[in-house]
Formats: structure tokens, sequence, C-alpha cells
């Protein structure tokens, strides 16, 4: 199984873990250990660079002139 834990010793793990935590905490742990895995799991998908390539209206902003530049005073 995992590494020489067999189900007795899960069941003694678990039930320490429910004597220091108590039943209404383990609710809120599990949902907690979940919502991590699940934000992991998405960060690691994630790509690792950051895009900053201009969008095309960025670009159509960019080189229409504004009215600033357009008069003369």
């Amino acid at each position: 199984m995992l590494g020489g834990v067999g189900p007795t010793e899960l069941v003694i793990i678990l039930f320490i873990i429910l004597v220091i935590f108590g039943a209404g905490k383990l609710p809120e742990i599990g949902g907690a250990l979940g919502k991590g895995i699940k934000n992991f799991k998405k960060a690691t998908r994630e790509p690792d660079e950051i895009d900053i390539t201009p969008s095309s209206k960025e670009i159509e902003e960019k080189n229409t002139p504004s009215e600033e530049k357009t008069k003369t005073g």
C-alpha cells in the first residue's frame, strides 16, 4: 500500500486526528484540504510566463492620435 502503511495504521491515524481536532472540525479540514489540492492542480496547469503581448485594441489606441497631440496652441 502506501509505503508500508496498511489499513490498520490508517484507522489509527484517523482516530488520532478525530481525537485531536474533534468531529466538528473535520468537515472544515477536509474542505480546506480539498481547496488546497484544487488550487495546486490549477497552478500546475497554468503557464509559467505572463503574456505581455498587447492586444489589437491596445495597439489601435496607441496608433490613433489623441486630441491633445492634434491641437496646436
